[in-house]
């Protein structure tokens, strides 16, 4: 089994963005061989699948989910954020999460999200962002962005709607640490933590069954009672993602950047 997997893996190569609808369940896995990074392309084609699915008559559940065994996603692509020459061009990188987090929001049908590994800075949005989030015991979170000279505005208002403002402001502060899953669940981020990758898919495959019977028109309006308050996330997301692509200019996050691109760090 061990074998197989890592064969499985070693061809796992491309970036991709994958959807599939079965039993009127939408998987979207999306894949990068950074850990799961998020370059521009990735998000543009996240933030569309959603809306796609959220269009799709045959579609009652959405599935977001990773490749691979490992990191369920290790945030930002750091190339792409050592490549930014200037303020506009930081703002559509940034406005890349903020599309996904939002697509997510507006999307009628209610996502499952399924995190098998560690989660970090953006990837802590996406999980903080699905209306039901399943993990293993090995996914353990990070907010990193703050040692790279940046901060989590772009997610923040996700993870803190999530887990609430001293667990954001936590793990915000703290930010070389991870924070086990465990901890991620008392906090509100995971409702279920599984022992092993076998049985979080099964845990996944369960809720997603149930919640596909369920009256479409009921989940609807769960779904817009569970996000009321959000209204604003359209303009505020915006505005944070300006702040963010500013800050990415910096001499401190240029340096932070390119120490961890020359130690083969992937992303953060």
């Amino acid at each position: 089994m061990l074998v197989a997997l890592a064969a499985s893996e070693a061809v796992m190569t491309q970036p991709y963005v994958k959807q599939r609808t079965h039993n009127a369940i939408a998987t979207l896995e999306f894949f990068h061989p950074a850990q799961n990074s998020l370059p521009g392309g990735i998000l543009r084609e996240l933030a569309d699948g959603v809306s796609e699915a959220g269009r799709d008559a045959a579609v009652k559940v959405v599935v977001l989910q990773s490749g691979g065994a490992r990191a369920f996603c290790a945030g930002a692509s750091f190339d792409e954020l050592a490549a930014i020459e200037d303020a506009r061009a930081g703002e559509r990188f940034f406005g890349g999460f903020a599309n996904v987090i939002n697509a997510m929001r507006k999307c009628p049908k209610l996502i499952i999200g399924r995190v098998q590994g560690k989660a970090v800075g953006g990837g802590v949005g996406l999980a903080a962002a699905v209306d039901y989030c399943l993990a293993s015991k090995h996914a353990a979170i990070k907010l990193s962005e703050l040692s790279l000279g940046i901060g989590p505005f772009v997610v923040g208002p996700a993870v803190e709607r999530k887990m609430g403002v001293s667990a954001m402001s936590q793990m915000t502060l703290d930010a070389d640490t991870f924070y086990d899953a465990e901890w991620a669940r008392q906090k509100g981020l995971y409702a279920q933590v599984l022992d092993s990758n076998e049985a979080l898919d099964r845990a996944v495959r369960t809720l997603a069954d149930k919640l596909s019977r369920y009256n479409p028109d009921a989940t609807r309006e769960i779904k817009s009672t569970l996000w009321r308050g959000c209204e604003d996330w359209d303009a505020l997301l915006a505005q944070r993602a300006a702040i963010s692509g500013q800050l990415a200019l910096s001499e401190f996050t240029q340096s932070a950047l390119r120490k961890q691109i020359d130690s083969g760090k992937p992303a953060g």
